[in-house]
């Protein structure tokens, strides 16, 4: 469903209306496109504190040059240098003059270091930048995104900066993302990084899961449509416009993991775990049934299949695993125990998981959280209570399911090896735990 409000707001009487009467105000967002593959405008990149990164060179394989006089369309600062609280002030010193130029759907970046236990001093200043960037990004506005990213080696984290700084992250601000040392090789194609890979999506035969194909296909990669067998004629569709093939499954049988084995042979490099169910009730007028099946389909199969396959080793070294969770397994909604129980279950698998089957298996696990996603199910929401879950962001408007699917793409790239055990919420920075 269209966001009517969204509209007005771009118009002139729209715009002097919700000023005046102190209304939100959203920015139609920048997103990825064949025509737009970038940012429009250059990227400023500063240092607060002192820092031995080497991040210039990293920078510049981002394809954006350095913004010169003209707005930047990106702030990079590197914070990694800033150790104690005096530090801090090279933060203030390096954004404040700068931040008002940034170009509307512009992105800032703070760069910070892993927190040192032997260094209180340091681990204070430095997650000090985590309350400064959230802060930052709830009052910037037109569409602008802030983002905090750890790290230790700037090469590693290229994928991550590449996508940080790109239309495809338009909906993720707010967020403290850690990559480690880990790192791989880029692929030769940058167009098409994921040719020559397998990837299973679950539930694709329709919303989230279908865009996630979609995108996953456009970056190269054959496209395995899994969905439950009443939605087979959906499925065969997607399947047959992406190039793909279609596999009719029922996640929660005992034997779904033999069953995806059986079908692909050759093995499987990117597990996106997308199926999920919702049965809304209060706690007190809920039915065992509706705790049982949301919880089996949401979290049970996640943890069986991906078990199975990491164990019969038909997730192949190099692999990805990326599962959904969701804000409200992260914040708590009323009427959601069960859904909110299955995806905060998810967190846990993937901060559990991820350590192990990196030096186990060569496998990353990661996780989105999307929040108040554009879908046929959020349009059945009623009026008010769709209203509110589209301007409780610091964006204030509903994601797109282009944007789950972008996020589950990079963490999905081959370069993307030092990214592990992460959390990413796709929710525009929602006001409630984010």
């Amino acid at each position: 469903m269209a966001d009517r409000y969204l509209r007005f707001t771009g118009t002139a009487p729209g715009r002097y209306l919700t000023r005046r009467l102190g209304l939100p105000q959203p920015a139609a967002l920048t997103r990825w496109s064949p025509e737009r593959p970038a940012l429009d405008g250059g990227l400023l990149h500063l240092t607060a504190g002192r820092s031995a990164l080497g991040l210039a060179p990293v920078l510049a394989r981002t394809g954006m040059g350095p913004a010169g006089s003209g707005r930047a369309a990106a702030v990079v600062l590197d914070a990694t240098g800033v150790r104690d609280v005096e530090a801090l002030a090279e933060v203030h010193a390096a954004l404040h003059p700068v931040v008002r130029s940034v170009a509307p759907s512009g992105r800032v970046v703070v760069l910070g270091a892993p927190l040192d236990p032997a260094d209180h001093h340091q681990a204070a200043a430095q997650q000090a930048l985590e309350g400064f960037t959230r802060s930052l990004g709830k009052e910037i506005g037109r569409g602008r995104t802030v983002n905090l990213v750890r790290l230790t080696d700037a090469a590693a984290a290229e994928s991550t900066l590449r996508f940080l700084l790109s239309p495809k992250s338009a909906y993720v601000s707010g967020q403290v993302i850690e990559v480690g040392a880990h790192q791989e090789t880029a692929p030769p194609d940058g167009d098409r990084p994921l040719a020559g890979r397998t990837a299973l999506v679950t539930g694709a035969a329709r919303g989230i899961g279908e865009a996630v194909a979609e995108t996953l296909a456009r970056d190269g990669a054959r496209v395995v449509v899994l969905d439950v067998p009443q939605a087979e004629q959906d499925a065969r569709r997607v399947a047959e416009r992406l190039g793909g093939t279609a596999l009719l499954l029922d996640m929660t049988s005992a034997d779904a993991g033999a069953r995806i084995a059986e079908a692909l042979p050759d093995g499987l490099d990117l597990l996106i775990h997308n199926a999920g169910i919702t049965r809304d009730r209060r706690l007190v007028n809920m039915p065992s049934e509706r705790w049982i099946s949301v919880l089996e389909v949401n979290l049970a199969s996640v943890l069986r299949t991906t078990d199975a396959l990491l164990k019969d080793g038909t997730l192949k070294r190099g692999g990805r695993v990326v599962a959904t969770a969701s804000i409200a397994g992260l914040a708590g909604n009323a009427g959601q125990t069960n859904y909110g129980a299955s995806k905060a279950g998810v967190v846990g698998l993937v901060r559990s998981l991820a350590p192990r089957a990196l030096a186990e298996h060569g496998v990353t696990v990661n996780a989105v959280a999307p929040g108040f996603i554009e879908t046929k199910m959020t349009a059945a929401v009623p009026l008010f209570i769709r209203e509110a879950g589209r301007r409780m962001n610091s964006l204030a408007q509903g994601g797109l399911p282009a944007d789950v699917a972008e996020t589950t793409a990079w963490l999905a790239h081959p370069a993307s090896g030092a990214v592990n055990g992460q959390v990413v919420r796709v929710c525009g920075q929602s006001l409630l735990g984010a």
